[in-house]
């Protein structure tokens, strides 16, 4: 597995990881949890703009 493949699952199991985490601190109901929750879900946001950016930059190199 190229270092290219393994960052591209790298950042999407991240992005996966955070929306399901904060999905489950807004639905928690604490002040806290949804505090937690609406940063992961702005860190979500953030990893899918750094993703369009990554594979922007190394579009030409291959996945192997």
């Amino acid at each position: 597995m190229s270092l290219k493949a393994f960052h591209l699952v790298f950042i999407l199991l991240s992005i996966l990881f955070s929306f399901v985490f904060g999905v489950w601190g807004v639905m928690s109901g604490g002040t806290a949890e949804l505090v937690m929750g609406i940063v992961s879900l702005a860190g979500t946001v953030g990893m899918s703009v750094y993703l369009v950016f990554f594979l922007k930059k190394f579009k030409h190199v291959s996945y192997l």
